[in-house]
């Protein structure tokens, strides 16, 4: 799977987890250099509290485009330190 924005690839991998229809990919996928801070959380009742990051991309930002649970709830345990994404963000294969 691949997630891009603004044509450029954000995220690649072989190894996603496919929750409520959003893929998660390992953090190791991420390519860094187009993530950036957010302090934007939420909390779902079943997987726990989400943190965010925005994406950052020739200049022009996506806030709060990705998010992972970093302490996830048991049983949501698979989507640990995993990252998903939404707000434009592409992801297919």
């Amino acid at each position: 799977m691949k997630a891009t924005w603004n044509g450029i690839t954000l995220a690649e991998s072989d190894d996603t987890v496919l929750v409520e229809g959003n893929h998660y990919f390992p953090e190791s996928a991420l390519r860094r250099e187009h993530f950036t801070f957010s302090n934007h959380k939420t909390m779902c009742p079943w997987k726990g509290q989400a943190t965010y990051l925005s994406v950052l991309v020739n200049g022009e930002i996506n806030a709060d485009a990705a998010w992972t649970y970093a302490d996830p709830k048991p049983e949501a345990e698979s989507i640990r330190g995993r990252y998903a994404f939404w707000k434009g963000v592409k992801v297919a294969p």
